[in-house]
C-alpha cells in the first residue's frame, strides 16, 4: 500500500519511523530516504543506526533550503536521492520504504510531481511506501491507500521555544 503523512503539525516523520520500527519488529527490512536533510543531528537518525534492518540515507545539504532560491547543488542531490530511492523500491529488497520530506521536495520544485506519480503507479505490490512532509500535492492522494493529515493546534514554538534536543531533533 501507499501511505501519506502530511499537514502542518509535528510528528509526520516520527509516525513513519514508528511504522518502520514495527516492521523491523517482525523481521522486515526498512529503508528511509530523507530529502532536504543532510545533517546527523537528528536523535532518531542516531538511534536508527543501531537498529538492524532499518537503513537510513540522507540526500540533503547541511544548509536550509529556501523555496524559490534553489541552488543547483540542492537540485542535484535531491535528484540523486530520488533515483536511489526508486532503484531500491524497484529491487523489492525492502518491505517498507519511507520517502521522508518528499512532499516538501515536490512543493519546492526539487522533484517533479510527475516523476513521483510515475513511481507510485509502478511501485511493486510487495513494497509498502510511505511519503512524508508538509504541502503534499492533492494529486498524490489519488494513488494513496492511506492519507493522514497531522494538523497543528498548539505548538511550543508559538511561545518562543525552538528546537529542543531530544524532543524536536
Amino acid at each position: 500500500m501507499i501511505q501519506i503523512y502530511t499537514g502542518n503539525g509535528k510528528g509526520k516523520t516520527t509516525a513513519a519511523i514508528g511504522l518502520g520500527i514495527r516492521a523491523v519488529g517482525h523481521s522486515y527490512k526498512v529503508l528511509m530516504v530523507q530529502f532536504m536533510k543532510g545533517e546527523d543531528i537528528y536523535g532518531e537518525i542516531k538511534a536508527l543506526k543501531n537498529i538492524p534492518n532499518f537503513e537510513v540515507y540522507q540526500f540533503g545539504l547541511k544548509t536550509f533550503v529556501k523555496k524559490g532560491e534553489l541552488k543547483e547543488e540542492e537540485i542535484k542531490i535531491t535528484k540523486e536521492g530520488f533515483l536511489f530511492a526508486k532503484e531500491k523500491i524497484m529491487s523489492k529488497n525492502y518491505f517498507l520504504v519511507i520517502l521522508d520530506e518528499i512532499n516538501i521536495a515536490i512543493d519546492y520544485g526539487l522533484i517533479a510531481l510527475e516523476e513521483v506519480i510515475e513511481l507510485l503507479k509502478n511501485c511493486p505490490k510487495e513494497v509498502e511506501l510511505v511519503l512524508t512532509g508538509r504541502y503534499c500535492p492533492k494529486e498524490l492522494y489519488e494513488y494513496a491507500d492511506l492519507v493522514s493529515e497531522i494538523n497543528e493546534i498548539k505548538h511550543p514554538f508559538q511561545k518562543g521555544f525552538f528546537g529542543r534536543k531530544g524532543i524536536d531533533y
